[in-house]
């Protein structure tokens, strides 16, 4: 499995947490230029900026609600900073109880599962690529490793690099993880 990062958006560059926002023209036509000819299934998370990765990598994409970030309730589109400020207490419980979701959304321990169970649906088929969000590329890098959530959170994953996980017998072995293309 190849995830790909989706492509920078606004939010992004200001440190915001995730909302459902466009890619920026410049990391689509970087997406554009990427060649997965091997890919056999490109799934997307349902975000505007993943699908139009997938969509600007040019092969056929399957949307999957699985892949979608966490959602982060109240404070989708604010900045680091501002929640910081404002709920300083919320914020420290989210980023050291992988169950805590002071924001009124998903919490990532919940996010992990969804997603570990969607990887462990599709690990029979070869060649699949996903382009996604960082928190779901590292919520696959945790269920490989068997770590929490939290664990995964020290992986850097930059826009538009991939992150590759290989089936084995008793589970998924990392062949790569941030690699810039």
């Amino acid at each position: 499995m190849l995830f790909v990062r989706h492509a920078t958006t606004p939010g992004m560059r200001a440190a915001c947490f995730p909302s459902d926002e466009e890619a920026d023209p410049a990391g689509l036509a970087k997406a554009a230029a990427l060649t997965l000819t091997t890919a056999s299934v490109v799934w997307a998370a349902p975000s505007r900026a993943a699908l139009q990765t997938a969509r600007a990598m040019g092969l056929p994409v399957r949307e999957s609600a699985a892949l979608a970030e966490a959602d982060c309730g109240r404070w989708r589109g604010r900045s680091f900073d501002q929640v910081a400020r404002e709920e300083p207490e919320a914020l420290a419980r989210w980023l050291t109880e992988p169950g805590a979701a002071p924001h009124g959304g998903e919490s990532r321990a919940a996010h992990a599962v969804r997603v570990a169970s969607w990887l462990d649906s599709v690990r029979d088929e070869p060649g699949q690529v996903a382009v996604c969000e960082v928190g779901t590329i590292r919520a696959a890098l945790a269920h490989a490793l068997r770590l929490d959530p939290l664990g995964a959170a020290r992986f850097d994953v930059a826009p538009l690099s991939t992150t590759e996980l290989v089936v084995v017998r008793d589970g998924w072995r990392i062949a790569h993880v941030n690699r810039k293309v």
